[in-house]
């Protein structure tokens, strides 16, 4: 009788800690930690993680990325190291679609489940891809450019790195836009910036010193090559609309050289919101709620004309000083 009543009373004792189970510990793992697209994307999930405490729902966020955008290893050691200390889940931007593969495949078997940000992994063990349409992006770039060029003239595609999944995908975009257009001819497309600006400058050095009086047009895939490639171009007096450059992502500097003329338009993202619904998805995932295998978080064109409108602008300076204190 005595057993008995002590099962019972352990049962009754278990169910308000079930009940009560609306606390995790979520890893959010960027590519890297400097650039202002990632201080976005940590905002958004500050932003998440106090919008959940408001519904009662603890989440305690761990942030933490490799110092450069290249280290794949750095990477892969924070995957791990968070997956054999069983946080709730895990959100990460792949550095490499492929390298990421069997540490979060590792994660799914160990039962820490991972939502992919940003940039897409090839492997299915992902509960859901939180990201832009970036193929899109790339074809607004391009489309723009043609625009810009009437339609004929050389251009250059400075790309990112090999096995960045998002820029990939936003040079295929553009290159399958300017491919509608014969009179673009396409100069140079093999070069890539590489993870750092000193790095992308002088690849962009490079690319003007061969072609810097014959180019007409120029597409940079991400915010590091961009501001590199805006500097290459003051350096030789080709800034200012003479050789047309569209540039992606919205970091301080870039937004002050569209603003000055030296970049045409900028393809943006919402990084905050990819942060915000990341984490919100990664939540809804852990509490039993089905969750979309993909969800798009939006891609905008700005240019000096439209930059001042208040959608427009809150995407070129998102608030992240209001969730990040420095």
């Amino acid at each position: 009788m005595k057993s008995l009543l002590g099962a019972v009373l352990a049962a009754f004792l278990s169910i308000p800690a079930l009940a009560a189970d609306k606390n995790y510990t979520i890893a959010v793992i960027p590519k890297g930690t400097t650039h202002e697209f990632w201080k976005s994307i940590h905002a958004g999930a500050v932003k998440a993680e106090q919008e959940l405490a408001a519904q009662g729902i603890t989440v305690k966020l761990f942030w933490k990325g490799p110092l450069r955008e290249d280290d794949r290893d750095q990477q892969i050691q924070v995957v791990e190291n968070f997956t054999s200390r069983k946080v709730s889940g895990i959100v990460l931007a792949p550095l490499d679609s492929q390298a990421l593969v069997a540490p979060v495949a590792t994660a799914a078997q160990a039962g820490v489940p991972v939502v992919v940000i940003d940039s897409d992994l090839k492997s299915d063990k992902q509960l859901s891809f939180v990201a832009t349409d970036n193929f899109k992006g790339g074809q607004m770039a391009g489309e723009f450019l043609a625009k810009a060029l009437g339609g004929k003239g050389n251009v250059i595609l400075l790309r990112y790195q090999v096995g960045s999944a998002s820029t990939e995908a936003r040079e295929e975009g553009f290159l399958d836009a300017i491919k509608k257009h014969p009179g673009l001819k396409l100069i140079s497309s093999d070069q890539h910036a590489g993870a750092t600006r000193e790095v992308a400058y002088q690849a962009s050095q490079n690319l003007l010193n061969r072609f810097g009086r014959e180019v007409n047009g120029i597409f940079c895939p991400n915010e590091t090559a961009t501001i590199a490639m805006t500097k290459a171009l003051r350096d030789i007096g080709r800034a200012g609309g003479q050789v047309k450059l569209v540039g992606f992502d919205s970091g301080s500097q870039s937004v002050l050289d569209l603003k000055n003329g030296d970049v045409q338009a900028l393809v943006v993202q919402d990084p905050l919101k990819m942060g915000y619904l990341g984490v919100v998805t990664l939540v809804q995932a852990l509490q039993g709620k089905k969750v979309e295998k993909r969800i798009d978080t939006g891609v905008s064109l700005v240019t000096k004309e439209n930059m001042g409108q208040p959608d427009m602008a809150a995407l070129l300076a998102p608030p992240i000083a209001k969730y990040l204190k420095e």
